[in-house]
Order: structure tokens, then sequence, then C-alpha cells
């Protein structure tokens, strides 16, 4: 059983955000350091609206923060929710490998048959 970390909708928001090529470039980028939007979007062949929209559903994901700095916003990266996406992610691996190691056992249980099951040959005629 897994205990989640992060509620389903905060799971959802996060591997939402992180579907998208564009969103995991802007990501990484803000997570070595903080950038402007306008920055991003000269980095991207996309309009600055549009960078815009995916740096407020990084936000909305609580993977990056924005703060106003003079006429610019600032996006920085947020490390502690992909922290908490990796122990989530790490926790369905476990699920999983227990999984596998019961298909496993069953597998290579040996096939006895059962007590009240008669003989291959029992009953057979001659």
């Amino acid at each position: 059983m897994v205990v989640s970390l992060v509620d389903v909708g905060r799971a959802d928001r996060i591997f939402h955000a992180l579907a998208d090529r564009t969103r995991r470039e802007i990501l990484a980028l803000v997570l070595l350091g903080e950038h402007s939007v306008s920055d991003l979007a000269r980095r991207h062949p996309i309009s600055f609206a549009a960078v815009q929209k995916h740096v407020v559903v990084l936000e909305q994901a609580g993977l990056v923060t924005k703060r106003r700095h003079g006429r610019e916003q600032r996006v920085g990266g947020n490390p502690g929710t992909l922290r908490d996406a990796h122990r989530l992610l790490d926790q369905l691996e476990t699920v999983w490998r227990a999984r596998i190691a019961q298909i496993d056992e069953i597998l290579t249980e040996p096939n006895d048959p059962e007590p009240n099951d008669p003989e291959p040959n029992e009953g057979a005629r001659p």
C-alpha cells in the first residue's frame, strides 16, 4: 500500500507540468538560477505569452516560484517539489517490485497436485 507523500491532485499537477518538453526545459534552466520570463522567452521559439503560460503551469504545480524584481518577473526553481515527486515515484516502484516478487514466487512454486486430485494415470485403462 502506498502512503502518498503528495496528495493526488498535487501529483497530477506536477506530472502534467513535467509532461511537456518546453516546461521541462524551462524548469531545468530555473533550477540552475533565476531567469526573467523575457529571458526564458528569448531561449524558446515560441511567443512570450506561450512561455508565460508554461510558467503559470509550472507555478501551479509548485515546481517554480515567481517574484517581481522591478519591471520584470523572475522565475526560480523549487527543488522541494521535485523531491516530493521523486519520493512518490520511489513509493510506486516499491509497490511494483513487491508485486513482481509475488509473481516470481507464484511462478517458482512447485506444481504439486492437490491431495484430492487423482493421480495422472489413476483410472486410466491399460
